[in-house]
């Protein structure tokens, strides 16, 4: 700190001490540099994050709420009030709060550089390349014009060149992290327009850094020649950096293999080689940022190093250090220094000229390239997203002299409005309505009875989950049928993190896909897991994913159920085995989720509460050898239960007990008539196919709670997993405790520390269509619609 920016020499003194005494002995923390720090972290923290949460009902992405809280803490709104600055953003504290966000910032971009990979981006289709170049070119073109006429009016004596470029940056940049969240805030980030966006705003960030580069290095006070030697420079650098240092990353990646820990000591020689790059980028004249992004980008993909680096990093950068850039950009930014006609003329130009650039021509070179109007539209107003690279370019410019005070708020402002518009406007124009007709095979017994194709959807959150999914699937396959079908679904959540962008390569594996190649939730083992067990199988798996916030996640499956037009969901249990036996919880919002689908699905609905069914790791076809016992007390969900049973008990390696409770005095059961009719047949068409065969049917006669609990603990012994239904008739004996709604009394007896035994346990919802006021009516990620299929031929044709 420099005694310039000091109100007084004493202050000047004090200041330059880290901590103070105390205030007992007479000491104000405000005027020592720690105390101060903190309390300006957690100043921007409370205020970034409470605006987050206001703008939520909106869908805008966070960055916007700390491009607001900056511009509010800033000269704009309470650094109106002289006593606010001098307190809390006094002149003194200025060079260490912007040193400390430059340190957030230069890690940030080395995440960003992390999330892409250089050998994937060359495989980009053409029609990305196409809308990436024509996205940059036309509003940089419009700068120029723009640029101009700043020039003469509010910027007057600034250098053509630099102004130009940085002006041309600035309009054509799209950041692709704020559109990544944008997209998964419209459910559109595994869509097609989603996969289209992110690999064309990929290639226009890597170009707007070239340009950027250049930009900085002639907006230096040199000769043209100095500018000369600056590029050289940085390119030499960039060279040394893929001939020197890449190789030494590559030898750290390759020393931390799959399934093993990353040592501590590279994940220091990594952060120590961005710093490093980002001191010698500084040095050259471009800027650290420039150094840290190019490290990122040389860091191989392949392994769980990258993930680990991002766990490690990200979440102090973007939760602590970040939101201080953004209060800094705030306090230079000054919005009534936008006065008179003049400036809210300039205004609306530079927003006009941002807009008309990049959203007309990314429609036209859309058009050209055939994608469908509607879609073209959206995807311009998505190309136009602005953000934090945005600020980076505009402070620099700043830095460097190249914008004063009144142009940087006006291009801020521009910044602001471009992202805010965005979610609105694609909501505007853009509502994609896929049909989905209705469908017959809606529940197990539907499709067992008819001899149709099963289909079902298998979903799950952690590579923990898939040994005792996979073995239920191969238990699920049967032998008789038309065959199964597995739609593999993994749930991911959508965390605020930055590396949360590159879960879309979960499911951009095509042509468009550019995002490293890693998934830090095991994509790689989940992928191979089912990709091993369909070529040793006879059953049909198909992955997909869905990334959302797990508040609204249990969209996405019934989304997906509807299209794939599945007759049973699989949700795995909202805890999973402990240690010591016993079922501990693992995040409570899987059980929000869970209770989301069993209110809305379209189908019947199973949860697994897996106690390790079949082991730790999957067993293969000759090796089944499971117990399975059905508990069927009667109702609509047992007799579900009881029709997917008996699928199982096809399997040769199935041993399937069926044990009928009856009450001693049943004239008293409230037991409707055409539920008992249903129960008796069900109960008769099973005991018509147990002769010869591993299956056993059961009577046991039961009067109170207390004796249902007591034949339920004995039949725990021996029994590899047990099937009840989540409703069951007969409520006056079945147990009183109910810890877990979605499990039912039974289920939730069955998973409580009473009962024992090992046994996991697969509690079944049968689909009701009486409370599914739309059996005739759906549509997916639209508008609702009638379609009249009748057949699964039709259907399909339809969908197709």
């Amino acid at each position: 700190m420099t005694t310039g920016l000091m109100s007084s020499n004493t202050t000047c003194q004090v200041g330059r001490k880290t901590s103070s005494e105390g205030a007992w002995q007479g000491d104000n923390p405000l005027h020592f540099a720690l105390p101060l720090l903190i309390l300006q972290i957690i100043l921007v923290v409370v205020v970034t994050r409470s605006l987050a949460f206001v703008l939520k009902p909106l869908r805008q992405p966070r960055v916007v709420a700390e491009i607001i809280g900056g511009i509010l803490l800033g000269t704009s709104a309470l650094g109106r009030s002289s006593a606010f600055l001098n307190y809390v953003f006094p002149n003194q504290s200025l060079t260490m709060l912007d040193t400390l966000a430059h340190i957030g910032l230069l890690f940030f971009m080395f995440l960003v550089g992390l999330e892409l990979d250089i050998p994937s981006i060359r495989q980009t289709g053409k029609t990305a390349l196409a809308i990436a170049v024509v996205g940059i070119q036309l509003p940089f073109i419009l700068s120029i014009g723009t640029s101009v006429i700043y020039r003469s009016t509010i910027i007057k004596g600034a250098r053509q060149g630099p102004l130009d470029m940085f002006m041309g940056v600035a309009l054509s940049i799209t950041a692709f992290p704020v559109l990544a969240r944008i997209l998964a805030e419209l459910k559109l980030l595994t869509t097609e327009l989603g996969q289209l966006a992110m690999s064309a705003a990929a290639l226009n960030d890597v170009v707007a850094w070239i340009l950027l580069a250049l930009a900085i290095a002639l907006s230096g006070s040199g000769s043209p020649l100095v500018s000369l030697w600056v590029l050289l420079s940085a390119a030499a650098f960039v060279v040394f950096l893929a001939i020197v240092i890449r190789p030494i990353l590559t030898w750290m990646v390759r020393m931390s293999p799959e399934g093993g820990p990353v040592r501590e000591v590279y994940i220091c020689a990594t952060l120590v080689i961005v710093l490093a790059a980002g001191f010698v980028t500084d040095t050259i004249g471009i800027h650290s940022l420039f150094g840290a992004f190019v490290v990122g980008i040389m860091v191989p993909k392949e392994g769980p190093f990258a993930g680990v680096l991002s766990d490690k990093v990200e979440d102090l950068v973007s939760s602590l250090f970040l939101p201080l850039y953004f209060v800094s950009s705030g306090l230079k930014t000054n919005v009534a220094s936008i006065s008179g006609a003049r400036s809210w003329g300039l205004l609306v130009l530079v927003i006009a000229n941002a807009c008309v650039g990049k959203i007309f021509g990314t429609f036209l070179v859309s058009i050209m390239v055939r994608v469908p109007a509607r879609e073209a539209i959206a995807l311009g107003f998505l190309m136009n997203t602005k953000g934090l690279v945005e600020l980076i370019v505009l402070n620099i410019a700043k830095d460097r002299k190249v914008l004063n005070d009144e142009a940087f708020a006006i291009l801020v402002l521009m910044a602001l409005f471009t992202t805010f518009i965005t979610t609105p406007l694609v909501l505007a124009v853009y509502k994609p309505a896929r049909l989905v007709a209705p469908y017959k095979h809606r529940t197990v017994k539907s499709a067992t009875e008819t001899n149709s194709e099963f289909r079902i959807m298998a979903c799950f959150y952690t590579s923990r989950n898939m040994p005792s999914l996979i073995n239920l699937i191969e238990s699920s396959r049967g032998t008789k049928r038309r065959g199964l079908t597995v739609y593999a679904m993994h749930l991911i959540e959508l965390s605020e993190r930055s590396s949360s962008i590159s879960m879309v390569q979960t499911v951009t594996r095509n042509k468009l896909s550019f995002w490293n190649r890693r998934c830090k939730t095991g994509g790689k083992i989940v992928e191979g897991a089912f990709e091993a067990y369909q070529q040793l199988s006879s059953v049909s798996v198909h992955s997909i994913t869905a990334i959302s916030h797990l508040s609204s996640i249990h969209d996405d499956i019934i989304t997906s159920a509807l299209k794939k037009r599945v007759a049973l969901i699989i949700l795995p249990f909202h805890k999973m085995l402990g240690f010591d036996g016993s079922l501990e919880s693992i995040n409570h919002a899987y059980h929000v989720v869970n209770q989301g689908v069993l209110h809305h699905a379209p189908c019947s609905v199973a949860i697994l509460v897996d106690r390790g069914f079949g082991g730790s790791a999957q067993v293969s076809a000759k090796d089944v050898t499971y117990s399975i016992r059905v508990l069927f007390f009667g109702g609509r969900d047992d007799r579900e239960a009881l029709a997917y049973a008996f699928r199982m008990a096809e399997h040769p390696g199935i041993s399937l007990t069926v044990t009928h409770f009856m009450v001693s005095n049943s004239p008293s059961v409230p037991q409707a008539s055409e539920d008992k009719t249903a129960d008796n047949m069900a109960i008769e068409a099973f005991q018509a196919m147990t002769e010869g065969k591993n299956m056993d049917y059961q009577e046991t006669v039961v009067n109170g709670h207390a004796e249902v609990a007591a034949a339920i603990r004995d039949m725990g012994r021996g029994t590899d997993l047990f099937l009840v239904g989540r409703s069951p008739l007969m409520p006056e004996v079945l147990i009183e405790k109910q810890g877990c709604p979605e499990l039912g009394v039974v289920g939730g007896y069955l998973t409580s520390e009473e009962f024992t035994a090992a046994a996991s346990v697969l509690v079944v919802q049968c689909y009701d269509p009486n409370s599914d006021p739309y059996t005739k009516l759906y549509s997916v990620e639209g508008e609702a619609s009638v379609m009249s299929a009748t057949t699964d031929h039709d259907i399909e044709a339809e969908l197709n």
